[in-house]
């Protein structure tokens, strides 16, 4: 599992700990983009303990997209067959990691999921599930990608899902990155699963998110939606055009 991590000393330890022990068998890749709280020392700490625990120290705060992509560079190169991805912040509960394992036999991509039947949010505002159920509802609909939770960031990818994507080709660093992928393995016909999860909202520290973020996620969504949606017309004029040539060629024949 791939964790990114800034500002997160005070979690790492409670997040991994939990993630070790819900599943021993998963290895932990921390992710740290030179947190000033020293995050990065704590993670070299576990690891020392741990030999299932390793980190990446990356030297500047570049976006969580860009702390994955680097995470998943390293776990590809490292040939592991399977590569998830969760917060170190305790939203994303290491117990049901086990839902999303199974969930792997017949697909592509799982997805934890807090807006399918069975999946929640705690400690969330209405406003605030009101803003991620409009932005998946936008997502989807922008991008045409059957999934309820476009924006989550609890997954499982396989392998050749990454290879297939073209994960080098990605530019998206902040929190549309989930999008970004998920869209991706959408388009290459691959098989995206979801499985309900309860998220659980922060307890310590500080959220990473805010309006930027939000405001930039919105702004790329629209501009993919906008691209895909002239492709699709295009193409529906050429195979109009098309036929019509064909069935002027035909009627020229018959006179």
């Amino acid at each position: 599992m791939v964790v990114p991590t800034y500002n997160e000393a005070e979690n790492l330890p409670w997040i991994v700990g939990r993630l070790r022990t819900a599943e021993p068998t998963v290895d932990v890749l921390v992710v740290d983009d030179g947190s000033p709280d020293g995050t990065g020392d704590v993670a070299d700490k576990l690891a020392v303990d741990d030999p299932q625990v390793s980190v990446v120290h990356r030297t500047a705060k570049a976006g969580l997209g860009a702390a994955y992509r680097h995470g998943f560079s390293v776990a590809l190169a490292a040939g592991y067959d399977v590569i998830g991805e969760m917060d170190a912040d305790g939203s994303h509960q290491p117990e049901q990691l086990h839902r999303l394992l199974d969930a792997l036999a017949d697909a592509d991509l799982v997805i934890g999921s807090r807006w399918i039947p069975g999946g929640s949010v705690v400690n969330w505002p209405l406003a605030r599930k009101a803003l991620s159920v409009g932005g998946n509802v936008y997502a989807r609909l922008a991008l045409g990608i059957p999934v309820r939770d476009v924006t989550a960031g609890y997954r499982l990818f396989r392998r050749t899902t990454l290879e297939a994507i073209d994960l080098g080709t990605v530019e998206s660093s902040g929190y549309c990155f989930q999008t970004d992928l998920a869209w991706r393995t959408s388009r290459a016909g691959l098989r995206i699963v979801e499985v309900p999860i309860e998220f659980v909202e922060r307890v310590r520290g500080e959220s990473k998110m805010d309006r930027r973020v939000a405001t930039e996620s919105l702004r790329r969504i629209t501009a993919w939606g906008f691209t895909q949606r002239t492709r699709q017309v295009r193409d529906v004029l050429s195979k109009v055009t098309r036929a019509s040539a064909n069935g002027q060629a035909r009627d020229r024949r018959t006179s």
